[in-house]
């Protein structure tokens, strides 16, 4: 039993506070400010890659898969722009925390592996100096950030949290 000088809140509202929590924590850790810098860091370390006679973003597949993620961050963004009104006019943030902590990490992951295939054999020399210096990091980044899908509630977990919260969808 919790001594009342002890009590956060009201009495048996304790797993309401701790979802409340939780909810802000998710919106933190999809990170759309760090992947819209991450992304842009990205191309800017394509340009430099020079494969064959021109840059790694001359490259048709891999400018796709970037315009891709340019698409997606921006839709998250948004997402995350219209959690953060209804925060500030008083609202929880509610099932959206978990469809920006589900997008938003593999959002970050995306991005991650992509730098690992910008920096190419060099990605794997972790630490060691050579090839380009944004590869030495990038693969520290890519398995780092797998982590980022557990924190907060697995991905699997937050699909879970969408199906029923937000497609009213029953557990089987």
């Amino acid at each position: 039993k919790v001594p009342v000088e002890n009590r956060i809140g009201e009495e048996g509202k304790g797993w309401t506070y701790a979802k409340g929590l939780l909810q802000h924590e998710r919106t933190g850790l999809a990170g759309i400010s760090r992947s819209i810098v991450a992304l842009e860091n990205l191309k800017r370390q394509a340009q430099s890659v020079i494969r064959g006679n021109a840059t790694l973003m001359d490259d048709p597949a891999f400018k796709s898969k970037v315009a891709e993620l340019e698409v997606d961050l921006l839709a998250v963004e948004f997402t995350e722009l219209r959690s953060l009104a209804s925060a500030a006019s008083g609202d929880d943030p509610g099932p959206e925390s978990s469809i920006l902590k589900l997008k938003g990490t593999e959002i970050q992951q995306r991005i991650q592996q992509l730098t690992v295939e910008a920096g190419g054999i060099y990605s794997a020399a972790w630490g060691v100096p050579v090839g380009h210096k944004f590869a030495r990091s990038g693969m520290a980044g890519y398995l780092g950030g797998r982590a980022n899908t557990i924190y907060g509630g697995a991905s699997e977990v937050q699909k879970d949290v969408i199906a029923k919260n937000v497609l009213g969808l029953k557990r089987s």
